[in-house]
């Protein structure tokens, strides 16, 4: 069945991923490609806070955690461990080494996880590239490097007018062995190019006229006259014959060489080579507002290339979910891992608008009970609101810093003809709450002018705070009355408790919705068992 990991996915590859058990690995690293190289490579002291990937800070520090990384690696010696030395002689304690030390043992659980006849792809930009791809070399064998894939984006990610604006990105390509599934994509070809080279036409469609010599010229079988023409062909005598008779061959004037009819229906269209130029950002409808997120057909391009139907997809920074969309579309089984719970909130609320809440899949790593939330909420106060907030399919209104005014997350909604959105306004207590806490929301509500109030508690709300709430009053709709305030308890939403409002249109959400996939006619649906 299809898996979504909540965690480190070093410790998810290592604890749940079995050994040659994927066909596909797409990963998208998070880095600070925004940042300078005087940051990227300034020399640490250690002292910093242990480096952790939260949502949107695609930061790697070099501190305690990083060393002790770089020494358990080293350690067990090899050609990672080789490579690893020579960046720290390189580079020093900086940023960058603490990047690459992060990302040498997940490449190498990522590596034994690949069945033989697998591929990795590995989405980065410049800033990086050349690293992980010594890193890739040392793993996965300088002889299963593949490609170097540059994907142009519509738009460039910088402005400086001192240096060229980047509008790239690097996606390295491997294999696990010298036996691997590949299927070399085409494209449309461009109106002009075929307006120019099939100009000819017959009653079999457009066509265009190619060579029939033979480039090797030490060719005695295929050395013979045809058509008064004596050369060395590509085809034998009889090919050659049998061609001309069905009018496949043609000679435009006497003693002219003999030309071979290539029709436009025959083609398979223009070759993908390893400059995409043809795949814009994420945007439109598409666009979830997450961002480093990568157009679905990006990854659909890949998954087609170097993957069957049924075949299993993993994305270990999956992030907000668009590799395993795209895997579900094209009939894959699929793994996702992430480290945040804000991301795994996004992709489950993607997935049940992209393919409908009948799609079945299993989450692992989440809360599924009170006590599991208690621990969350004592971790990590962040990461227990981001999935406190998943629950009720709102989103945070701050992603880097948390609540904001009173608002830990929004909802929006349309529920009549004048265009105007309407908002739910959710505040998450993961400690102590009581009544003052009702009032600070009802507050908000006027300040913000919103419809409806939310207070999610992991704590069971005392009855002041439950009277405060109802004095509030309702907000009428055309679904009828809705609390103006209302209370949900973690307990309550983990048994299927939701907020009462009117039915969500069109959700403008700080990560709008994803549009619907229809499934192709004549393709029966399917869980897609291991």
């Amino acid at each position: 069945m299809n898996k979504l990991y909540y965690g480190d996915n070093l410790d998810i590859l290592r604890n749940y991923i079995r050994d040659e058990s994927v066909d596909l690995v797409y990963l998208d690293p998070p880095f600070n490609s925004n940042a300078t190289y005087n940051v990227l490579f300034s020399q640490q002291n250690g002292s910093q806070s242990s480096a952790q990937i939260q949502a949107f800070e695609d930061t790697w520090h070099w501190d305690e955690e990083a060393a002790r990384t770089y020494e358990m690696t080293v350690e067990q010696g090899g050609s990672v461990a080789d490579a690893l030395q020579a960046f720290r002689q390189l580079l020093g304690d900086s940023n960058m080494l603490a990047y690459l030390v992060m990302m040498a043992p997940r490449l190498v659980e990522l590596h034994r996880v690949l069945k033989e006849t697998g591929t990795l792809y590995l989405h980065c930009d410049q800033t990086a590239s050349h690293y992980l791809k010594i890193l890739l070399d040392a793993i996965f064998n300088v002889n299963n490097f593949r490609n170097e894939i540059i994907w142009v984006r519509s738009n460039p990610k910088s402005h400086i007018s001192i240096n060229f604006p980047t509008c790239t990105d690097t996606i390295l390509r491997y294999t696990k062995s010298d036996t691997y599934y590949f299927d070399l994509p085409y494209g449309e070809h461009d109106p002009e190019y075929v307006k120019t080279a099939y100009r000819y036409e017959d009653e079999n469609g457009k066509y265009r006229l190619l060579p029939l010599l033979n480039p090797n010229k030490d060719r005695p079988n295929l050395t013979y006259e045809f058509l008064g023409v004596n050369r060395v062909w590509r085809w034998t005598k009889e090919r050659m014959e049998k061609a001309y008779k069905d009018g496949i061959v043609v000679q435009l004037k006497p003693g002219a060489v003999p030309q071979y009819k290539k029709y436009l229906k025959d083609s398979k269209g223009k070759t993908i080579t390893n400059c995409w130029t043809d795949i814009n950002q994420a945007a439109g409808n598409e666009s979830l507002g997450y961002p480093t997120q990568k157009p679905q057909e990006l990854l659909e391009r890949i998954i087609k290339a170097s993957s069957e139907e049924g075949d299993t997809i993993l994305d270990p920074f999956c992030g907000c979910g668009t590799a395993i969309a795209a895997a579900q579309k094209l009939h894959r089984t699929w793994i996702g891992i992430d480290i945040t719970h804000l991301a795994i909130g996004l992709i489950k609320r993607r997935m049940a608008d992209q393919f409908g809440d009948e799609l079945e899949y299993e989450v692992i790593g989440e809360p599924t009970t009170l006590e599991g939330a208690q621990e969350l909420a004592n971790q990590d106060k962040f990461q227990f609101e981001w999935w406190a907030l998943g629950l009720v399919g709102a989103r945070p209104t701050d992603p880097k810093k948390g609540s904001d005014k009173g608002i830990d997350g929004r909802l929006y909604f349309h529920d009549d003809q004048s265009g105007k959105t309407k908002q739910v306004i959710i505040s998450v207590k993961g400690g102590h709450t009581g009544v003052a806490h009702i009032r600070d929301l009802v507050g908000v509500l006027d300040r913000e002018k919103a419809q409806i109030g939310v207070e999610i508690t992991l704590n069971e709300p005392t009855q002041p705070m439950r009277a405060e709430a109802a004095s509030a009053g309702f907000y009428d709709s055309p679904w009828g009355k809705h609390p103006r305030v209302q209370i949900l308890t973690i307990e309550e939403l983990l048994n299927g408790a939701q907020i009462d409002m009117p039915p969500i249109r069109q959700v403008n959400q700080t990560y709008r919705r994803a549009p619907r996939h229809l499934e192709e006619e004549g393709h029966q649906p399917s869980l897609l068992d291991e």
